[in-house]
């Protein structure tokens, strides 16, 4: 694995940290997403862990919540207590590839899928990674996902 320890577990919205789980509402009323407490499919919170690394390191600890619904793709990233940073995406103006089967995973390896496409909050295409743990929680996401993609 590259420099992130990751594990992920299912969870649900009212179970994420306070802050994240009030971001992702936050954004959910923004963009007017509809009512995700009732429409979600799978929601999964990783848990990535940077080890400290050579003199100047710096470990760190960020958490990301994925919330799937017949229609959204909702993700939510924090580092600390930072202000947790929130996008979403129409599942039909987005592709999903596993980052293990791209390119980038021979020079760093990972676990993770990447999501390319038009974000909510975005007038351009783009692409974002997301971060997942190899858990079966992990597993059962990614698998929902694609099914929903299809």
């Amino acid at each position: 694995m590259g420099d992130f320890l990751r594990q992920t577990r299912e969870s649900s919205l009212n179970n994420l940290k306070l802050q994240i789980a009030a971001a992702i509402r936050s954004h959910v009323a923004q963009y007017h997403l509809g009512d995700i407490e009732t429409t979600t499919l799978m929601c999964c919170e990783t848990i990535s862990t940077k080890q400290k690394k050579g003199l100047f390191g710096k470990a760190m600890v960020i958490e990301t919540a994925v919330i799937l619904t017949p229609h959204w793709l909702i993700w939510a990233t924090a580092e600390g207590n930072q202000t947790p940073f929130v996008h979403s995406a129409k599942l039909s103006n987005i592709q999903i590839q596993d980052y293990e089967t791209s390119k980038t995973h021979k020079l760093i390896p990972d676990s993770g899928l990447i999501i390319s496409g038009l974000r909510t909050d975005a007038v351009d295409l783009g692409s974002i990674f997301i971060g997942f743990g190899s858990e079966p929680a992990a597993q059962k996401f990614r698998r929902l996902l694609m099914e929903q993609l299809m």
